[in-house]
């Protein structure tokens, strides 16, 4: 990190007259920047989406290696924080650097409503979603595996309810979400927390009836005996032979 020298002054970013956004401090942790900022808003309902910048492109393309409160859905606040990977952005980076941020109130194309993460979604049958339109742009909603699209569709009007198949060949797992997309603003993209997909009928109830059967199967045939019907005699009997009396 020798090199990298960071700003002496920092930018506030006026949003309206009741919101604000204002950088309080700038720390360098081994090759971390902690951005420190208050957001205040005379509502504290609002949220908004922020974007960190640096100076490296003329505060143009939003910094991609940040956590913490930042991106979509923050909510005002005080000493709110950013980490940024310098290294994992730049690579090894030398120069001056100035940090910017820049917000605005976040409203979301859609909220889901009732979708829980925490469940598992059975393959092979249809599940209702709800939502909260924010625009009536028509929207996709794809199912990913990892990084796989296994099912989805597209177009679907932005009317806050859709029902999504989860199909039957999908394979077991816990690496599923959603992608839900604006299709008139590709940028505009929700991704659910991952979720589990299970089969539709457990692997175990499907091979109870085969094992009853062999084991009915292994009774019938079996030569060891266990049962209570009497031997049959097969027995011939002798002819009589004369005797010597």
């Amino acid at each position: 990190m020798r090199g990298l020298l960071l700003p002496l002054f920092v930018f506030s970013f006026m949003m309206s007259q009741a919101q604000t956004v204002t950088i309080k401090k700038v720390e360098l942790t081994g090759d971390k920047i902690i951005v420190h900022y208050d957001l205040e808003d005379s509502n504290p309902n609002n949220e908004y989406k922020l974007d960190l910048y640096t100076s490296k492109d003329n505060f143009i393309a939003p910094l991609t290696k940040v956590k913490g409160k930042i991106g979509p859905e923050i909510k005002p606040g005080v000493d709110h924080k950013v980490e940024w990977s310098v290294i994992e952005e730049y690579g090894p980076y030398k120069g001056k650097l100035s940090l910017e941020l820049k917000g605005k109130v976040y409203i979301p194309f859609v909220k889901l409503q009732n979708f829980d993460t925490e469940k598992s979604y059975k393959r092979g049958t249809s599940h209702n979603l709800a939502w909260k339109p924010g625009n009536s742009n028509p929207i996709t909603i794809e199912l990913f595996k990892g990084g796989q699209r296994v099912g989805g569709d597209a177009n679907i009007p932005n009317n806050g309810s859709h029902s999504l198949y989860v199909p039957s060949n999908a394979k077991p797992g816990k690496d599923y979400r959603l992608k839900i997309t604006d299709t008139r603003n590709s940028e505009d993209v929700i991704y659910t927390d991952y979720f589990q997909v299970k089969p539709k009928v457990p692997l175990l109830v499907k091979l109870l009836p085969v094992l009853v059967v062999g084991g009915a199967a292994a009774a019938l045939g079996g030569g060891g005996g266990g049962g209570t019907t009497d031997p049959v005699d097969t027995s011939l009997p002798l002819p009589a032979f004369p005797t010597n009396n």
